[in-house]
């Protein structure tokens, strides 16, 4: 996926799922957040259907993905497909606020909160609807067993609830969000030298660069870093033409091999799929995950996901590099099964092993969720670019510059 020019890509900000009963007043709680009429409102119950996203600056926490959901009580056969789209949010989810009405805190608030504790996600409390009744004391202390200061409003036409909310907000959002990690900032110092190998993608348009490109040089230059930026086939003349060596080389992953035959031994080499593996899942498990290839038998099935959709092209890495690698290395006859998008496959236990992209275009908790669904059904998962460098006999080198070698035990 290219990069825009402008704005926070989604994948980087702070994904704020709204869930509750349906009519409850979720959808006046977005257009009261947002100021702006992005979901439909009206007292028939099951007027949202779809999840709806509104991207926006949410001063002062900054850029957040706003995201209104079908109702959890939703009936009948369409109903029960609602409810599985509103499930589906879960894997996205930062923060999740609960909203219900002046009647309480039932049955399906406690089962969502119950979800939201399950996956350590921080959740607020909105009791809607103050203008038609006040919630009860006992009502109020029943919900407190849960959320502390649950925010009792009435969501039309008050800005004061956003105050309330926003304050909230700030108070349960994840450290991560208010002072986010530098990417290389663990592994490189002021003025370090660092080359960028950057092929020229086919499926990038003309003067575009790869997401995960432009985030790892940006966070290079916050870092007051030295840039050398050239592709595989100029690599060797652009070493040479450094004074001494650089701090680290970054290659995409396509280019891995003719790069690690280029860039001298002693010099540390990674790849954009490999630091986004670090900072967007568990590379430990990863890592994990890529030694299951040997173990691979004929008709196994390998789960090939893609966060994002795209024009695949002729030598597209997950539909044509990926599998001619995995085949060559264990020279079996193995069945690749290819997924987009943001919807996790429910059925994974009939793969013996996954491999996800780079998630330049999904956010952490969405990735880290994918992996505990494999982690529970028993099934390896594993990163495109780890599993080129594994096929290539190059991984231990690839991963020594995070300093995680004590991780294969």
């Amino acid at each position: 996926m290219t990069a825009k020019i402008q704005g926070v890509p989604k994948a980087n900000r702070l994904h704020i799922g709204i869930f509750g009963k349906r009519n409850s007043g979720k959808s006046s709680l977005l257009n009261t957040l947002t100021n702006q009429q992005i979901s439909i409102v009206s007292d028939t119950p099951g007027t949202t259907t779809d999840p709806v996203e509104k991207t926006m600056e949410f001063l002062p926490l900054g850029p957040v993905v706003f995201i209104d959901t079908a109702g959890v009580d939703d009936t009948g056969e369409l109903g029960k497909q609602r409810i599985e789209k509103t499930q589906k949010i879960f894997d996205r989810t930062d923060i999740a606020i609960i909203v219900c009405d002046y009647t309480g805190w039932n049955e399906y608030e406690k089962n969502l909160f119950k979800e939201f504790k399950d996956r350590d996600i921080p959740v607020i409390a909105v009791i809607n609807k103050q203008d038609i009744a006040n919630t009860g004391e006992k009502d109020i202390n029943e919900i407190k067993k849960y959320v502390k200061e649950p925010i009792l409003t009435s969501l039309i036409n008050n800005r004061d609830a956003v105050y309330e909310i926003k304050n909230k907000l700030i108070e349960v959002c994840p450290d991560d969000f208010i002072s986010p990690p530098s990417i290389l900032g663990d592994l490189i110092s002021n003025k370090d030298t660092v080359v960028l190998v950057i092929p020229v993608d086919k499926e990038a348009p003309k003067g575009r660069l790869i997401l995960p490109q432009v985030q790892v040089m940006r966070d290079l230059l916050d870092n007051r870093c030295k840039i050398f930026v050239t592709q595989d086939t100029e690599l060797k003349e652009t070493l040479d033409e450094l004074k001494y060596p650089p701090k680290l080389v970054i290659t995409d992953s396509q280019a891995f091999k003719n790069v690690s035959e280029i860039v001298p031994r002693n010099v540390p080499l990674t790849s954009f799929s490999i630091i986004f593996a670090r900072i967007k899942g568990d590379l430990k498990e990863f890592y994990s995950g890529a030694k299951k290839i040997d173990g691979l038998k004929d008709n196994d099935r390998v789960l090939i996901c893609e966060s994002c959709t795209h024009h695949q092209i002729e030598d597209d890495i997950a539909r044509v590099k990926i599998p001619a690698l995995i085949k060559k290395k264990t020279g079996k006859d193995i069945e690749f099964v290819y997924h987009s998008g943001h919807d996790f496959p429910e059925k994974i236990k009939d793969f013996a092993l996954i491999i996800h992209c780079g998630a330049c275009m999904t956010n952490k908790k969405e990735v880290l969720s994918r992996i505990m669904k494999c982690k529970k059904a028993n099934i390896s998962i594993t990163n495109y670019g780890i599993t080129i460098a594994y096929c290539l006999g190059i991984l231990e080198r690839s991963l020594e510059p995070f300093k995680i070698m004590d991780t294969r035990d």
